[in-house]
């Protein structure tokens, strides 16, 4: 299983970027797809995570200001990022919760990241 993402880059404060993450690979099912960030000398965190049923669950920080989406038929999860904030500047790591077949246990996937920049 791979995830690729894509969109991320330099944008002013108050702007918008959206990053899309596409799964690639044998599999049988993917069960939660979403987000997650890591700045410089601190650890991971959630951003955004959406399950195969619609469900999403976002950090407070983004509430309001971030919209997470999936197409299954894709195997891709987006996130939209709106009025983005210079505290918002990290790495963003697109994440899957993985079934690899039909009586497989799920197993947790990452991509490489993608880096998003707010500054003006």
């Amino acid at each position: 299983v791979q995830l690729q993402a894509s969109g991320g880059g330099l944008v002013q404060p108050g702007g918008s970027l959206r990053l899309s993450c596409a799964a690639s690979g044998t599999f049988f099912s993917i069960a939660t797809m979403g987000w997650y960030h890591q700045a410089p000398g601190k650890q991971r965190e959630l951003v955004a995570l959406i399950s195969n049923t619609g469900s999403e669950n976002y950090a407070d920080s983004v509430k309001g200001r971030f919209a997470i989406s999936r197409d299954s038929a894709k195997r891709t999860v987006y996130l939209q990022m709106n009025n983005l904030k210079p505290e918002d500047t990290s790495v963003y790591y697109c994440y899957a919760n993985v079934k690899r077949a039909l009586f497989s246990s799920v197993a947790d996937y990452w991509g490489r990241g993608t880096q998003v920049t707010v500054s003006s």
